[in-house]
């Protein structure tokens, strides 16, 4: 049986050609990793000293390339071109073609996932946080639109929705919630009743703590503390959640599967928060108004008949319908937001962390400006 030569251990370079003119290459041998130094720095001596206005790199009779001597070769023609210089490659060999092919792509050029530190200046960081903001607000608005319609779709087709997942998140972020919100909204209406009373009693109008109390809840504090406390429990961990399947590629392989990854991860969660926001608000106003109740019966001598009477008599089914429809509302941008930031992350631990707080301040910033858009629509509407 005959025995395959083993490919050449060295490399030799040869030069045709007049200097300032079009000068040729003639490569041959191994062009592999240990021969990489030398190679470039009598590539580098050569260049400098032919200055050649066209460079053709002639391969025909090299013997082996491997995948550092085809990137060495990619970076003589980056070279060249940076040089204004002419450049081909001659009688390139079909292996060398498709290594070549396969390293010479844009995409390598992408920033890398862990970005370089650097020390830039103010106005450079003012313009680059101008430019991140802009950019975040079209990715934001573009998923909106995605998401609104993927809302529109599984209205029209409802046996498409995974109702198994929008009753589970339901419970994740209502049921599960439901302590947290009932103690922080007791708290609120006690402290909110407690400041009232001391102002009040100035004047003998203690009566008048029930009314503010019970406006003040349901109209503005309800439904902003409710989106606050389900924003920092569950549109992180919905950033969280998706932002893991991201590092561990199974988005990627829920679209390779055919599946909407927006139809099938975030439309359950928006469901389920558009679903429960508004009910944890509802629960939310019967606590706070049960903190006031507190005060007004321990601090103020009112009896509990007496204060709710006077709580329900400000109270018109306008002032809750409003409430509840912001509710619906922050539910959409709290669960929207943090699918929207769990879909952005791109590297491995580090990335989801600073998407899962990037989530929160996202929602509690789009709640706030939100809120105070309501504000102004129902001043000038009248409600």
């Amino acid at each position: 049986m005959k025995r395959r030569a083993a490919p050449p251990l060295h490399y030799s370079l040869k030069l045709a050609g007049e200097k300032g003119q079009e000068v040729i290459f003639s490569l041959s041998g191994r062009i592999a990793l240990e021969n990489l130094r030398s190679l470039n720095s009598e590539v580098e001596a050569r260049l400098k000293e032919m200055a050649p206005a066209r460079l053709i790199v002639d391969l025909s009779q090299v013997d082996y390339l491997d995948s550092a001597g085809a990137l060495a070769l990619l970076k003589l023609k980056q070279e060249a071109l940076s040089r204004s210089m002419g450049f081909q490659f001659a009688h390139l060999p079909e292996m060398a073609r498709g290594i070549m092919e396969l390293l010479d792509r844009k995409d390598l050029a992408a920033p890398p996932l862990i970005a370089g530190r650097d020390e830039a200046g103010l106005l450079e960081q003012l313009g680059a946080a101008g430019r991140r903001f802009a950019e975040d607000l079209l990715q934001v608005t573009t998923f909106l639109g995605e998401l609104l319609r993927a809302l529109a779709y599984a209205f029209l087709h409802p046996r498409s929705v995974r109702w198994d997942d929008v009753a589970f998140y339901m419970k994740r972020a209502g049921v599960d919630g439901l302590p947290i919100v009932g103690l922080i909204s007791f708290l609120l209406g006690l402290i909110l009743a407690f400041m009232s009373s001391l102002q009040l009693k100035q004047f003998g109008a203690n009566v008048y703590v029930a009314p503010l109390l019970a406006i003040a809840v349901v109209k503005e504090l309800g439904p902003i503390m409710t989106a606050i406390l389900v924003a920092g429990r569950s549109g992180s961990a919905f950033a969280a959640e998706i932002g893991t399947m991201k590092v561990n590629e199974e988005v990627d392989a829920l679209i390779t599967m055919g599946f909407d990854p927006i139809r099938f991860l975030a439309l359950p969660k928006v469901l389920a928060a558009m679903v429960v926001v508004p009910i944890l608000t509802l629960y939310a106003d019967i606590f706070g108004i049960a903190g006031g109740l507190v005060v007004g019966v321990v601090g103020l001598d009112l009896t509990a008949y007496t204060y709710l009477k006077d709580t329900q008599a400000s109270l018109t089914l306008m002032d809750i319908i409003p409430s509840l429809i912001k509710a619906a509302v922050f539910a959409v941008l709290i669960a929207g937001i943090g699918c929207q930031r769990g879909f952005q992350v791109r590297g491995g631990a580090e990335a989801v962390g600073s998407a899962t707080t990037s989530a929160v301040v996202a929602a509690l910033f789009l709640i706030i400006v939100t809120d105070s858009a309501f504000a102004l629509a129902f001043h000038y509407l009248g409600i």
